[in-house]
Order: C-alpha cells, then sequence, then structure tokens
C-alpha cells in the first residue's frame, strides 16, 4: 500500500510499537528507511524499541536524499508525542552486522519484552516486530519457537498467522514445528478451528462480509483417493464439510500446486494451508513485500515476512517496502476492528443516532413489538 492510498485522518493518534529486532541484521536498516519519509509521523504516531546507540550505527546507511532520523527518547510509551520519532530505549550491545550472535538475539528479546508490555496494557495501539533470529533469541528465560508464540503467550485468544497483502491471504493449522511431525498435528477439531478463526479475522480484521476458505490438502494429488496418504479423507474433508455445515464458506481439499499454478487461489479471500512452507512458500513468490499477521490475539501484531538477512546486513541495500507495509497493515486492521466493534455494537441504538436521536436500547423496539 502506497501512502498516496493511506486515509490520514486522524490516524496519528494510534500509537505503532516498532521493535528493533536483531541488532546484526537488517531491523534497523528497514525501520530507518521507513522512518526516514517526513510523512510517516502524519499517519501514526512511532514508538521505537530499541538502541539509540544501534540505531546510530546503522544511520549510514541512509541514502543522502532521506535524511536522517530524529529520535525523541522518552521513558515509555506514555510519553510518546505526536508528529515525533518516539523512541524507548532499551537492547544495547555492540552490533556486528551480518553475524549472528546471543548478544543481537538478547537485545531483540528485550525490544520485545518491552513492546508486548506496552501493547498488553493498551500504551500501543498495535505493535511491529523486526526479525529476528530464533536460534540466538534462545535463552533460559526465552524458549519460545518465534514472535507468534511469545506475543501469544501474553495475550488473550488463540493465535493464527496469516500471511496477508493485495493479492493473497494464507492461514496455518500448524506454524513452527518439523514436517514430520505435521501429519500427527492435524486433526479435524484442530482444522474447524482454524477455519473459523480464519473467517473471524477475514471478517473483523480484513472487513470481509462472508469470507470464502480454499482448503489445502496434506499429501500430493490431495492424496489420489487414499493410495498417497488418507488425511484427506479422514480428517481434513470430514473438517472442511463440519466448517461448511456451521455456515464457514470453506471448500477442498485442494492439491497445493494445482491452486496456485492455475491462479485457483485468486477465486478465494484466503487460503488455509496445512503446514508452514507450504503456506509460505507460495505465499512469499507471489508477494514478496507481503505481511505476517498474528490473528486471533486482543492485540493487533504484524512483521515483515523476511528474516534476518544477515548476507546483506549493514550494506545499505535491504528493502524496506515489507516493513511499510507491515505497519499499514497493522493500522488498517486498528481501523477495521474500531469499526467492526461499532458496527456489531447496538445496532439498533446507531440506527437512531446515524438518523440524529440518542436513545438508548431499552427504549427501541423491534418490529414485532410495536404496537398494532
Amino acid at each position: 500500500m502506497l501512502f498516496e492510498n493511506m486515509i490520514i485522518m486522524s490516524n496519528n493518534r494510534l500509537k505503532i510499537g516498532i521493535t528493533q529486532g536483531d541488532i546484526n541484521g537488517v531491523g534497523w536498516e528497514i525501520i530507518l528507511h521507513t522512518l526516514s519519509d517526513s510523512r510517516i509521523t502524519e499517519l501514526f504516531t512511532p514508538v521505537v524499541y530499541g538502541s539509540s546507540v544501534v540505531a546510530q550505527k546503522y544511520m549510514s546507511t541512509l541514502d543522502e536524499e532521506e535524511g536522517k532520523v530524529v529520535f525523541n527518547i522518552v521513558a515509555s510509551a506514555a510519553e510518546a508525542q505526536q508528529n515525533k520519532i518516539n523512541l524507548v530505549e532499551c537492547g544495547e550491545a555492540k552490533p556486528t552486522p551480518g553475524v549472528a550472535s546471543k548478544e543481537g538475539g538478547k537485545a531483540a528479546v528485550e525490544a520485545l519484552e518491552r513492546a508486548v508490555a506496552d501493547l498488553k496494557s493498551g500504551e500501543i495501539d498495535a505493535m511491529v516486530t523486526a526479525p529476528f533470529d530464533k536460534e540466538m533469541a534462545q535463552s533460559e528465560e526465552f524458549k519460545f519457537t518465534g514472535h507468534t508464540e511469545f506475543v501469544a503467550s501474553h495475550l488473550e485468544g488463540e493465535p493464527m498467522m496469516i500471511m496477508c497483502s493485495d493479492r493473497l491471504r494464507v492461514g496455518l493449522v500448524t506454524i513452527h514445528i518439523p514436517v514430520a511431525e505435521v501429519s500427527k498435528s492435524i486433526s479435524q477439531e484442530k482444522i474447524v478451528a482454524a477455519l473459523t478463526t480464519l473467517r473471524k479475522s477475514l471478517k473483523e480484521d480484513f472487513g470481509i462480509v462472508e469470507p470464502r476458505i480454499a482448503v489445502l490438502a496434506l499429501n500430493p494429488h490431495a492424496g489420489e483417493g487414499g493410495m498417497l496418504g488418507s488425511e484427506e479423507q479422514e480428517i481434513i474433508k470430514p473438517a472442511i464439510v463440519e466448517a461448511f455445515e456451521s455456515g464457514i464458506l470453506a471448500f477442498g481439499p485442494f492439491p497445493a500446486d494445482g491452486l496456485f499454478a492455475a491462479g485457483g487461489y485468486t477465486k478465494y479471500d484466503a487460503v488455509l494451508a496445512m503446514y508452514h512452507d507450504q503456506g509460505l512458500t507460495p505465499f512469499k513468490t507471489l508477494s514478496p513485500d507481503g505481511v505476517n499477521f498474528t490473528a486471533g490475539l486482543s492485540a493487533v501484531r504484524t512483521s515483515p515476512d523476511h528474516g534476518t538477512a544477515y548476507d546483506i546486513a549493514g550494506k545499505g541495500v535491504a528493502d524496506p517496502q515489507s516493513m511499510r507495509n507491515a505497519i499499514y497493515t497493522a493500522i488498517d486492521i486498528v481501523r477495521n476492528r474500531e469499526a467492526w466493534a461499532e458496527w456489531s455494537a447496538n445496532p439498533l441504538q446507531r440506527f437512531e443516532r446515524e438518523k440524529g436521536r440518542d436513545v438508548s436500547v431499552k427504549d427501541l423496539k423491534l418490529p414485532e413489538q410495536e404496537e398494532e
């Protein structure tokens, strides 16, 4: 999404937290490139969680025409000011661009923890996370397989990873588990729950009135009638039938290669994949600047759809577009949730208010209650 397509209005009152990610990856570069545009604070109030010392290290990666990013250092998100780029100091360590290190992972986790605490307390309206190295982040205090799992452990709800772009949305039944464990990790109940979460998110977070969802098979050729696997017949198809009977417009199971190669995915509002690479490989191919959104939780978290990119870190060539899109998507989802809450709460009262009469629901009568 481009700046020209954004509805500015009063969006800059929204505080969007941005974590620095791994200080040895491209996190700070894509953050600085994004925030160097002087128009950015018209869209939202940035609250960056990270080290100003590390940020200064990467400031040289900006082009001359971009200018420098000036931070307003604050003790907490509560002190963040509109029309300024605010920074909560945390996660300082000596950066070594392109080199994976435990120090880099620790600094990323410290920034993440500060941001999640503020997200949970409502000090920020949404959180955008720069990438970190899952292995380097591991410690006695942090034993999570990714951002999704950590954020979910602090917020209400059941998380679902949704990769989204203007072209495609892909939800996942399983996330960060070995491929060898996928088959035994899926069940009819789990797929129905995933379809329920995905439908809810598509309606409330993306504003789709009644979404159509394509469900992928697990095995090649959707199992070929059981010759290449029985999961389709025994688990996935029954789950689709159950979901459809409950009002979810779910279809399939479709062989993944055929659905994407033939463009069949364009007929649906989202695709539900059984495992990580089954969904992310075609998504990243079709939407290289896409966004990772953690749906199903009480607060909004998005991130770029790429990793730390150690191979190009510090060289000034990292593309910030996915970070920009992650921020724009977070803003859109917050607004869509607000609109959904307004639309779905007390509909009769809202109808009267729109006509200029601010009345209580108890004062309204349904048609069948009207006196003849």
